[in-house]
C-alpha cells in the first residue's frame, strides 16, 4: 500500500502562565491508503492534540506547532500541511481529511438543523446547490443508519439520541468522500452496544469507500477488531508502535502491558483481578529528566531515571521506546538504530 500521510518530528507546545506545556514531543508515524491506525493512551497523553495539529486546529495562542512536517497526499500531489496557506488548509479540512470530534453534542450547532449542518460541507467543498446538497445529505444519513433520513433533516441535535448524533458526525465527516478520516474518541460517551454499532459502521464504510482512518481512543479493547496498526502514546511521546496482532500477543513497553492488564478477558475466570497502573501521568510543564513513565514502572532500571529512550526497532514492524526488554525483564545492552 502507498503512504497517504507521513508525520515527521511533530512538536506542539502550549504557553501558559504556569509554564510551557510540552503536549506533543517529536512524534513520527505514517498512515497507508485504506489502513486503520489506532492511537491509544490515557487522557492528556497528546492523542487529540497530535491529530488536531495535523489540521492546524490548535488554538493560537496559547498553542503553537513548534516543529515537524505533515506530508499528505500522493507522490505527485504531496504537500506539507504545516506550510501551506490558510486558504489551502481550509480546502483540506472536511474535504480531503474528514474529522469526527469527541463530543457530538458540543460539536453540532444546537440552533441549526441537522440537514443544514450536513449540507454546509457539501455546498462549500463540492459547490452543490441547496436542493442537491439536501438530497445528498439524506443519502448520507441513510448510509450511516439513521431511519427515515429525509424526514429528519429538519430536526435539531437535541432531538437525536447520543448514538444518532454520533452517526450525524460520521455523515458530516464522510460527506466529501475524504481520503483520510480522523475519529477522535467517537465512542467515549456511548454505551457498549452503541460503541459496537459505531465501530462496525466505520469498518463497513472504510471497506466500501476505501479511505484511511486514524482512530483515537483510550481503550485498547475497542481497536482489537478495528485497526491494522496501533500507536501507544504517553506524555506526548510514542512509546510503542506495531501491528495489532503483534502488540496484543507480545507487548514490549511496560505502559502497554499495564493498559492490556486493565482489560477484562473472556478467556479468564471471573475471579481474575484486573490490574491498574499505579500513580499519575507526569506534569507536562515539569517533565522528568529520564523516561516519563519511570515513576509508575515496575520494570525500571537506574538508566530510566536519567535518560529517555528513543523509539527503536524491537522486532519486525514493532518499535518500542524502553531501556528494558520486558520479554525477559533485562536491560537492553545494545539498541538498534535507523527507525523512522
Amino acid at each position: 500500500m502507498s503512504t497517504l500521510l507521513e508525520v515527521n518530528g511533530l512538536e506542539t507546545r502550549f504557553y501558559t502562565q504556569e509554564g510551557v506545556v510540552r503536549a506533543v514531543n517529536g512524534i513520527s508515524y505514517h498512515v497507508d491508503r485504506g489502513e486503520t491506525l489506532a492511537i491509544v493512551g490515557e487522557s492528556g497523553c497528546g492523542k487529540s492534540v497530535g491529530v488536531l495539529s495535523l489540521l492546524r486546529l490548535i488554538p493560537q495562542p496559547p498553542g503553537r506547532i513548534t516543529g515537524g512536517e505533515v506530508l499528505f497526499g500522493t507522490n505527485g500531489d504531496r504537500r506539507d500541511l504545516l506550510q501551506i496557506s490558510e486558504d489551502e488548509i481550509r480546502q483540506v479540512r472536511g474535504n480531503r481529511i474528514g474529522m469526527i470530534f469527541q463530543d457530538p453534542m458540543t460539536s453540532l450547532n444546537p440552533i441549526r438543523t441537522i440537514g443544514y449542518q450536513v449540507s454546509e460541507t457539501l455546498m462549500l467543498h463540492h459547490h452543490l446547490g441547496k436542493a442537491a446538497a439536501r438530497k445528498r445529505s439524506a443519502e448520507l444519513l441513510e448510509l450511516v443508519g439513521i431511519p427515515q433520513a429525509a424526514a429528519r433533516l429538519d430536526d435539531y441535535p437535541h432531538q437525536f439520541s447520543g448514538g444518532m448524533r454520533q452517526r450525524v458526525m460520521i455523515a458530516i465527516g464522510l460527506s466529501c468522500n475524504p481520503a483520510l478520516l480522523i475519529a477522535d474518541e467517537p465512542t467515549t460517551a456511548l454505551d457498549v452496544t452503541i460503541q459496537a454499532q459505531i465501530t462496525d459502521l466505520v469498518k463497513r464504510l472504510r471497506d466500501e469507500i476505501g479511505m484511511a482512518i486514524i482512530w483515537i481512543t483510550h481503550d485498547l479493547g475497542i481497536v482489537a477488531g478495528l485497526a491494522h496498526r496501533v500507536i501507544v502514546m504517553y506524555a506526548g511521546y510514542i512509546v510503542e508502535e506495531g501491528r495489532v496482532k503483534d502488540l496484543y500477543r507480545e507487548p514490549r513497553h511496560p505502559y502497554t502491558i499495564g493498559l492490556l492488564e486493565s482489560l477484562p478477558r473472556l478467556d479468564e475466570g471471573r475471579n481474575k483481578r484486573l490490574n491498574s497502573i499505579e500513580g499519575f501521568p507526569p506534569d507536562l510543564v515539569n517533565m522528568p529528566q529520564g523516561c516519563p513513565f519511570a515513576p509508575r514502572c515496575r520494570f525500571k532500571v537506574d538508566r530510566c531515571e536519567h535518560e529517555n529512550p528513543k523509539l527503536e526497532t524491537a522486532a519486525p514492524s514493532h518499535n518500542v521506546a524502553c531501556w528494558v526488554d520486558v520479554t525477559v525483564h533485562q536491560p537492553r545492552e545494545t539498541t538498534p538504530t535507523g527507525v523512522r
